[in-house]
C-alpha cells in the first residue's frame, strides 16, 4: 500500500508570510520545519522600527538565520515587496524611494540601489517591477506604482529596473499578470472584474509581460481578477485559460508563476476550501503565497494536505507537479544566498541623494 506523502513533499509550491513578530514565532518555526516552503516574505512588522540601524540589523540577521535553519533548505527565497512609494517595509536608513512613476526615467539607477540595499538584508527576491499600466485614474491600488500610462513607457522602465536589480543579486518578479492597471476595485478588499476580451489585453496589458518574458524574467505574479469574457469560471490565479494557455503557451513563459497572497479579500469564498490549492496547481501555477497579514498562515498546512491528497488519489497529475517543481528548483539554483551586512553610510547617502524620495512618515502594507 502506498504511504501518504508528508506535506514537505509539496513545500516547493509555497511561499509564506510570517506572523507580525521580529523574532521567529514558535508557530512559524513549526510551520517552516514541517512544510519546508521554498520561500518566505517579510513585512513591515518583521522589522524593528524602534532601533538604530545597527540595532535592527542585528535583530534582522537573527531572524533570517532562524528562518533558514527552521526551513532546513540550503537555498530558499527570502522575499519582500519593495517598489517605492508606500510599498516599503524596511526601517531607515534603507532608502524610501518615491513611486515608480516619479523615477521612471532613472529606473536602472533605482533598480541598482534597491538591489544593493535588499541584498544587504539577506533578501534575494523582490516582488517588483510592477508591469501594470496606469490607465484608470480611479484605480484604487495601482496608480503611481506603475511606471507609466502606456505599454511602451512601462517596458522602457521596467526592463532596465529588472536588469539592474538582478545584477545586484536580487531576483525580480513581474506583477500583476495579466495587468491590474485598469481595475476599479482593490483586490486586497474584493474581486475586481474586467470587461475586456483577449484581443484587448493583447493590444495593451499583455505587452509589458511579453517584453519581460522575452528579457528572461524568472518569476511572474498572478492577479486576483476575473475576466468573464476570457474565463467566466475562475479568476486568473485559478484559471488554466490564463496560466496554461496565455501565460505559458502564447507568451512562452517557462519560469515560476506565483500567486498574489491568497488571503486577500479578492479570494474570500474562493480559497475557503483547501481543495482550491489543488485547483491552483492544476491551472499551471507553481507557488502559492499565504501571508499572515491577511490570514492564518497555518492554512498553508491544509492547502499542502489538499495537494498531497489530490496527488495520492490521482486527481492531480503527478507529472504536472514534477514540471512545476523543476521550474521552482531551476529558479532557486539561479538565486543567490545573500548575507546580512551593514552598508556604508556614504552608499546609503548616495542612494538617497540620487532620486525622489517618499516623504510620508509611515509606510503601509500593500
Amino acid at each position: 500500500m502506498k504511504l501518504k506523502s508528508s506535506i514537505d513533499s509539496v513545500g516547493d509550491h509555497f511561499l509564506v508570510g510570517l506572523r507580525p513578530t521580529t523574532a521567529l514565532h514558535d508557530l512559524d518555526r513549526a510551520l517552516l520545519n514541517d512544510l519546508r516552503p521554498a520561500g518566505v516574505i517579510l513585512f513591515k512588522s518583521n522589522f524593528r522600527h524602534d532601533l538604530s540601524y545597527d540595532g535592527w540589523l542585528e535583530s534582522h540577521a537573527r531572524l533570517v538565520d532562524d528562518i533558514r535553519a527552521a526551513a532546513g533548505r540550503p537555498k530558499m527565497f527570502i522575499a519582500i515587496d519593495h517598489e517605492g512609494g508606500r510599498v516599503c517595509r524596511t526601517p531607515p536608513p534603507i532608502t524610501r524611494f518615491a513611486y515608480a512613476s516619479q523615477w521612471a526615467d532613472h529606473a536602472a539607477e533605482v533598480g541598482g540601489a534597491i538591489g544593493r540595499e535588499l541584498a544587504s538584508l539577506g533578501l534575494n527576491l523582490n516582488f517588483a517591477p510592477v508591469l501594470d499600466i496606469h490607465t484608470n485614474p480611479k484605480n484604487p491600488v495601482i496608480g503611481p506604482r506603475a511606471f507609466g500610462t502606456t505599454p511602451e513607457a512601462v517596458i522602457a522602465s521596467a526592463l532596465p529596473f529588472m536588469r539592474a536589480m538582478q545584477k545586484e543579486k536580487v531576483i525580480a518578479c513581474g506583477k500583476h499578470f495579466p495587468g491590474h492597471g485598469d481595475t476599479s476595485v482593490d483586490s486586497h478588499v474584493g474581486l475586481p472584474a474586467q470587461d475586456l476580451d483577449l484581443d484587448s489585453l493583447r493590444r495593451r496589458e499583455l505587452k509589458p509581460f511579453a517584453a519581460a518574458i522575452e528579457a528572461g524574467i524568472g518569476m511572474i505574479m498572478t492577479s486576483h481578477i476575473l475576466f468573464p469574457a476570457i474565463d467566466p469560471e475562475a479568476p486568473v490565479t485559478l484559471s488554466p485559460r490564463f496560466i496554461r494557455e496565455i501565460l505559458r503557451e502564447e507568451l512562452g513563459f517557462a519560469g515560476v508563476a506565483i500567486s498574489d497572497d491568497v488571503g486577500m479579500g479578492a479570494m474570500n469564498g474562493i480559497f475557503d476550501a483547501p481543495e482550491a490549492a489543488a485547483r491552483f496547481m492544476a491551472a499551471g501555477c507553481d507557488m502559492l503565497m499565504v501571508c499572515a497579514h491577511f490570514t492564518d498562515t497555518d492554512r498553508a498546512r491544509r492547502f499542502a494536505e489538499a495537494i498531497v491528497a489530490a496527488i495520492d488519489e490521482g486527481r492531480l497529475d503527478e507529472s504536472l507537479l514534477a514540471r512545476s517543481r523543476a521550474r521552482v528548483s531551476a529558479l532557486l539554483e539561479q538565486t543567490p544566498v545573500n548575507e546580512v551586512r551593514r552598508l556604508p553610510e556614504e552608499a546609503l547617502r548616495a542612494h538617497g541623494d540620487a532620486m525622489a524620495l517618499y516623504t510620508d512618515q509611515t509606510v503601509e502594507v500593500v
